[in-house]
């Protein structure tokens, strides 16, 4: 079982070719469906509320079968305004309501029993919910695989200072960390993405992934610290909502494939060898690439996977 502890909301999207949309999202949400999608046991704890935004949240989930260990308790639910631009990319306005004060007890009761738990996002930056995060990433730390996605949120956290302290606090609990180029650049200006990634693998980071939209993710390990590239699935453009998010999903369901997760994730992540990563790698990008050719975020499923790998 997969457990994501994050934001839910929903994406209203606006471009100039298309009539306007709103699509349940969230990263961590968007993870959860994409693991989901990829055959793994998903469960999904939010913070959303019983409004017809929380309705359709409810009801992309089951609809992806990521199971809801606790009820929705928000009095209402966080939107955000999406602008698609020429080029597809995404510009961000949020309306964030993130707490989960209600649910800490019952949170910290379940994470030490977590196999594989991700967190990311405004979820993991943005109080009075992240300290709860971190709480259970902190309780898990010992028997799970636990991953870590930035997708920092300027418009919401603009602290530089605040950003890299949440961000270096998960990356030293996690075990795998995908993180993109923009993101990385906004954290630390100043340094290179190697040296980032070198950093972070310090912190205890096992296996670092970071995204390069069209140039494709490159992975560094304590073994590897010179990276590993792989080149990006080349499609049409339709928007890159939930690109990162289900690369993020591919990766974690590929890890959990090859029987990555719990006390031994470490170890297990430390002895993988150069084509384990790029076969990892592959698997990741070429989910990305299914998404971005398609609308929202709309992660593949493990047979829409499946045919584009082996077509």
């Amino acid at each position: 079982m997969l457990t994501i502890i994050g934001e839910a909301l929903v994406d209203v999207v606006h471009s100039n070719d298309a009539p306007m949309h709103a699509y349940p999202g969230g990263s961590p949400l968007n993870v959860a469906v994409g693991a989901a999608r990829l055959g793994h046991k998903t469960r999904f704890i939010g913070h959303y509320g019983t409004d017809e935004h929380g309705a359709s949240i409810a009801a992309h989930l089951s609809a992806s079968k990521v199971q809801v260990p606790f009820e929705p308790r928000a009095a209402r639910t966080s939107t955000a305004q999406a602008y698609i631009g020429e080029d597809g990319a995404a510009r961000y306005e949020f309306d964030i309501d993130w707490s989960l004060d209600s649910y800490a007890d019952d949170i910290l009761a379940l994470a030490p029993s977590c196999e594989a738990l991700h967190t990311g996002s405004i979820g993991a930056m943005l109080e009075p919910g992240a300290h709860v995060v971190a709480q259970a990433l902190t309780a898990a730390r010992e028997s799970a695989l636990i991953s870590y996605d930035p997708n920092c949120r300027p418009t919401i956290i603009s602290d530089h200072a605040l950003a890299q302290s949440w961000a270096e606090k998960f990356a030293a609990l996690a075990s795998v960390v995908k993180a993109s180029d923009e993101d990385l650049t906004w954290l630390y200006p100043d340094r290179s993405l190697a040296e980032t990634a070198h950093a972070w693998l310090d912190l205890g980071v096992e296996l670092m992934v970071i995204t390069r939209g069209e140039g494709g993710p490159i992975a560094y390990t304590r073994a590897y610290p010179n990276g590993i590239e792989e080149p990006a699935y080349r499609v049409e453009v339709a928007d890159t909502v939930g690109a990162g998010d289900s690369l993020m999903a591919a990766l974690i369901a590929a890890l959990l494939d090859r029987g990555i997760s719990g006390a031994q994730a470490r170890a297990k992540l430390a002895a993988l060898i150069r084509e384990d990563i790029q076969n990892l790698l592959r698997f990741s990008a070429t989910a990305a690439g299914i998404t971005v050719s398609r609308s929202g975020a709309n992660p593949p499923t493990r047979e829409e996977l499946n045919a584009v790998l082996n077509g």
